[in-house]
Formats: structure tokens, sequence, C-alpha cells
């Protein structure tokens, strides 16, 4: 009996150790066919020069005005709602609904929200195709994953954390912002950047509020191109076989952005750990 325990964790183990590097073989494809695509396009000079001398500045530019904007909106909006959820929240009908409306905004495709901004943002409060009614449109769609990671981050906490501070006199709210919260910080780090993650590779919804237009944008009520809708226009006007080649440097610059967007989480989730381990 215990031999053949032993047989079938090995098999099991064995099977789950192929799927982790199947996984990452293809991943170190994927990786390795883009930047091999790319070779002798992608440099300094792509990076930082116009679109009419073949360069993406203005899209990265516009890329990162969408991402801060989308975060300064949804963050502290995902924050309050998931501190709401987990601290205040009781399980009655209207709690119950607002649950099942997080979790069908996580389930809408992104299209429809393209299409709501579209309606609302840019044609009803006139903002046109802008970079501020494509983040109000990302800014909806990145609050699930916010709500979600907050949450999840704040049931880790233990009860006995906050038990002590109301023991010793704290308020509700200062129990919730100086007890709960700061041990919390890494997954609302977390949820910062994977939702940064979410806006960058999005590409419908940005295609029908921000616009296509390769322009490097002054204010956020400019309309724009980013890095995912350029990407999108160069394969698809794409005949020479020099525009492949720039269209996979622009890839390259997007694999690199969500590497480093990826890594950043390991990192400061781990420094905010340690600290707190520290402090402990």
């Amino acid at each position: 009996m215990i031999k053949a325990r032993k047989i079938r964790d090995g098999v099991l183990y064995g099977i789950m150790a192929l799927a982790l590097v199947l996984v990452a073989a293809i991943l170190f494809l994927i990786l390795a066919y883009i930047l091999v695509q790319s070779a002798g396009f992608l440099g300094l000079s792509f990076v930082f020069s116009s679109a009419e001398n073949g360069g993406i500045f203005p899209m990265i530019v516009t890329t990162f005005y969408v991402v801060l904007v989308s975060l300064v909106i949804a963050l502290p909006v995902g924050i309050m709602t998931a501190i709401f959820l987990n601290e205040y929240a009781l399980d009655a009908p209207p709690v119950r609904m607002l649950r099942l409306a997080i979790e069908t905004l996580a389930g809408i495709p992104s299209i429809i929200y393209g299409l709501f901004g579209l309606l609302v943002f840019c044609r009803v409060f006139r903002l046109g195709q802008s970079i501020a009614a494509g983040a109000l449109t990302l800014s909806i769609m990145i609050l699930p994953v916010i709500i979600r990671t907050v949450e999840e981050s704040l049931k880790t906490i233990p009860v006995s954390f906050r038990e002590g501070s109301l023991s010793l006199g704290a308020t509700k709210s200062q129990t919730i912002f100086f007890v709960v919260v700061p041990p919390a910080l890494p997954g609302i780090v977390t949820s910062a950047i994977l939702a940064v993650g979410r806006v960058v590779g999005e590409s419908a919804p940005v295609l029908l509020t921000v616009g296509i237009t390769r322009n490097l944008p002054k204010s956020i009520f400019e309309s724009g191109r980013t890095l995912t809708i350029h990407l999108y226009y160069l394969t698809k006007e794409a005949i020479h076989p020099d525009d492949f080649g720039i269209a996979f440097a622009t890839a390259g610059v997007l694999v690199i952005v969500v590497l480093f967007i990826n890594t950043s989480t390991r990192i400061i989730t781990w420094i905010f750990r340690k600290r707190a381990g520290e402090s402990g």
C-alpha cells in the first residue's frame, strides 16, 4: 500500500514537473521568436524617436498617460470597496448584489467596455476620443481586479490584530487604516501592478475611446495611440519586410514592459513582506 502510494505520488509529481517545463518552454519560445524577429530594429533610437521617424515614443507616452490616469481613478475606489466588503459588509442582500455586480464586471468582454466608453464618455460627456475617455473606460474595467486582490489580501490579516487594536481603545476606522491596511500593502501593490498589466495589454476599448492618432499628446484630453493599437496597425498595414520587423520590435517593447511589471510585482511584494517580518 505504501509503495503504491509513493509510486502514484511520484507519477503525479512527474506530470506536474513536465507541465511546468512545458509552460516555461512555450514562454521561452515566444520571447525568443519575438526578439529574433525584431533584431536590427529594437534599439534606443526606435524607442525614443517620433512616429514620423519610425519610432514609438508618442505611443509610449500615450500608454503611460492612460495607465496613470486609470490607476488614479480606479485604485482609490477599488481599495475602499474592498475594505468595505471585508471589514464592514454583512451577508445582506445588497452586499450580495454588489458582489454579483463585481463578478459580472469581471466577466464582461472588453469590447463591451469600449462601446460603453464610446457612448458615455466620448459622446454623452463630450470628451471625444481622448486619453481621458479611455482612462475612464479602463478604470471601470480594472476595478474587479483591484477589488478582488485587495480583499483577498485583507482576509489574510489575522482577526487577533483587529481584536487587539479594538481592545486598546482604537476606533474601527483607526484599526483598519493603521493596523489592518499596512500588513496588506503587498496585496494592494500587487493589485495596482496587475491592473497596469491589464491596461497595457488592452486593445478594443482603447481603439474605440483613445483613438489612433500618432501624435505626441500634450494633455489627457487629446487623442493618441497606445502601443497595442500601434502594433495592430503596423501588422495590418505591413507590406515591406521591414514593416514586420518594426511590428515585432514594438511587440518586443510590449513584452519587456509586461516582464518588467511582473518582476516588479515580485520584488515589491518581497520587500514589503520582509519589512513586515522585521517589524513584527
